[in-house]
């Protein structure tokens, strides 16, 4: 990566939501802590009007203060609920159906990429971006050096924007090292007792430096 590219910035994941009112009061935390560029909203379960309307709840102001609002899973809830994209890790298969049902009004990315090859098709069937290293289905987490390897290589090579899941806020600096545009602090960060105000505030901070680093070299 050149030190002309654009910084890596910061992208939250949060924790499957029932109550769109006490996320949305931490999500202003989170907003009070410096720059986002997204928010990728897990929802939990419930039948398709109510999480629609708790997406509603979270598009204004999400969405109010510049920040993008993904939705996870289900491209008929983020558009009916007003968000700017959905996330899904069902393959490329889904990946074209939900291409050619938003006809490139939404943001659509990927995860669930267990090999090089399902981020290559993932991105041939059209993604906006390809996430790496977030929990498997089981809830266990990928090793570290394997996510800063395969965002190292992605960023090295491909044109469409990835995104680094940090497993704590210590591996913040390490993946913005990958040249990823954006690293995602999961449900982790949601946490109750931590002040999620000031671990974007640090997690903007390691960055910061890191892209300082950078533009010494």
């Amino acid at each position: 990566m050149t030190t002309t590219s654009p910084p890596t910035r910061l992208m939250l994941v949060t924790p499957p939501v029932a109550d769109a009112e006490a996320m949305a009061f931490r999500l202003m935390q989170a907003q009070a802590g410096g720059d986002l560029a997204a928010v990728l909203l897990q929802l939990a379960p419930g039948d398709e009007r109510s999480r629609i309307e708790r997406v509603k709840r979270l598009a204004g102001p999400v969405q109010g203060a510049n920040v993008a609002l993904v939705v996870a899973d289900s491209a008929l809830v983020a558009t009916r609920g007003g968000a700017d994209g959905v996330h899904l890790a069902a393959g490329p298969e889904a990946i074209a159906e939900a291409r050619s049902s938003l006809k490139g009004e939404r943001i659509i990315g990927a995860g669930g990429l267990r090999a090089r090859h399902d981020a290559m098709d993932v991105g041939e069937a059209g993604v906006d971006y390809v996430m790496f290293g977030e929990p498997r289905p089981d809830g266990s987490m990928p090793p570290l050096p394997a996510v800063i390897e395969r965002a190292g290589w992605w960023a090295e090579i491909f044109e469409t924007p990835c995104v680094a899941y940090a497993p704590d806020p210590d591996s913040v600096a390490a993946l913005a090292e990958t040249g990823a545009e954006f690293v995602a602090l999961g449900a982790w960060a949601f946490e109750e007792g931590r002040d999620l105000r000031a671990l974007v505030a640090e997690a903007n901070a390691a960055i910061a430096a890191c892209a300082a680093r950078k533009a010494a070299r």
